[in-house]
């Protein structure tokens, strides 16, 4: 098994098991058996595990699960490695994007090129296709939101945003199971972009804020039902 198999494989059947057994992790030698692989290689990606403070490796005493998991970087590696992210991770990530996503509108405004303009036009062209195929715009959404930040001419920003996108884009096809929300979505793409090509910095914030409500209701209602369910 190659580690980049092995690596996303290893980190969900550590943290679940962890959970039932008050936080610590199976062996090394468990890991190596439940795999088939050596424990070389399982030690290797229990030190990956561990440069990202998902696993503590105690002397004498064992793996252990971090509590913490609230890292950036440690629910972006969850996302890309298909292990479940509670709601409440997912919806902080939100708001924390729709934060970033204000000010990266104003920013576009006055800074985006040609390219950027040119690439949003690509992406609200292939959205109007997807629509009228009766398809969701899931990627596409990804793909526009993006574009804006990219617009920024900053790559730091890009990657911060980047790694937020990564914590909710496996789910946003739920979001967008919906006719609705897709041609809605699309309609206020268009107000956006308008916005960004007329240099209008406070109109494209604004339309942007009210833009990402929409998503941050879905979250809010995600968790009022995963509460709802809880206490029942």
């Amino acid at each position: 098994m190659q580690e980049n198999q092995l690596l996303p494989r290893l980190a969900s059947y550590v943290i679940a098991s962890a959970k039932s057994k008050g936080g610590k992790a199976p062996s090394e030698r468990e890991l190596a058996d439940h795999f088939a692989v050596s424990r070389g290689q399982v030690r290797e990606a229990l030190a990956i595990l561990e440069s990202m403070h998902i696993i503590d490796r105690r002397a004498k005493s064992g793996i252990y699960v971090n509590p913490d998991q609230s890292g950036i970087e440690t629910m972006a590696f969850y996302a890309r490695a298909g292990i479940p992210l509670e709601p409440w991770q997912i919806y902080e990530a939100v708001e924390v994007r729709k934060i970033h996503e204000i000010k990266a509108a104003e920013l576009a405004a006055e800074r985006a090129t040609e390219e950027n303009y040119d690439r949003l036009r690509e992406i609200l062209a292939a959205s109007e296709e997807r629509i009228s195929n009766g398809l969701d715009l899931a990627q596409l959404d990804h793909d526009f939101h993006l574009e804006i930040v990219r617009a920024t001419q900053n790559s730091v920003f890009y990657s911060i945003c980047t790694s937020f996108y990564e914590l909710s884009q496996h789910r946003s096809s739920f979001y967008f199971q919906k006719d609705d929300r897709n041609q809605q979505s699309h309609k206020e793409h268009q107000q956006i972009f308008e916005a960004l090509l007329r240099r209008d910095a406070s109109l494209a914030q604004a339309l942007m804020n009210s833009h990402l409500r929409g998503a941050m209701s879905y979250w809010s209602e995600l968790l009022e039902d995963k509460d709802g369910d809880a206490s029942q």
